[in-house]
């Protein structure tokens, strides 16, 4: 299932060319991602908890539209590949007039907090991930 996540642009987010900084677009991914993957149940406190931290290895990002001070701004967040230690989510950010303005995948590995090394996704992230999958699929055979 695709997770929204909203935000307004600030005023710190503008470059001197006067749009959005390029670097910011990242910075607005892992706002959602963060609030993603919080809302399937794995808060830092809980990640902590099970000494283990999801860690980028991998972003492409598309940059199709400028984005400008107090805009308002969505980001969908959909599950696109899940393996046993990673997976990939893509991240589509829009515009309040829908228009799509970036778009990335992003590829994560999850890590033991003390040895950091990749290890196995928890079977309850791993779950989420494959219904989050399916759903997106079921979504996107029906449009």
């Amino acid at each position: 299932m695709a997770h929204r996540f909203d935000f307004t642009v600030r005023s710190t987010d503008i470059d001197v060319i006067g749009h959005v900084n390029n670097a910011k677009y990242l910075e607005y991914m892992e706002w959602a991602r963060f609030d993603w993957i919080w809302q399937k149940g794995f808060t830092l406190d809980e990640l902590k908890r099970r000494q283990i931290m999801p860690v980028v290895v991998n972003i492409n990002i598309n940059y199709r539209k400028e984005l400008q001070m107090r805009e308002e701004v969505h980001a969908i967040t959909t599950v696109v590949k899940v393996g046993e230690k990673s997976f990939v989510i893509k991240h589509e950010l829009y515009n309040e007039k829908e228009q799509l303005v970036a778009d990335g995948d992003v590829t994560m590995v999850m890590i033991d907090a003390n040895t950091r090394r990749s290890t196995m996704l928890p079977e309850e992230l791993t779950e989420a991930l494959h219904a989050d999958l399916a759903s997106n699929r079921e979504d996107t055979s029906t449009t």
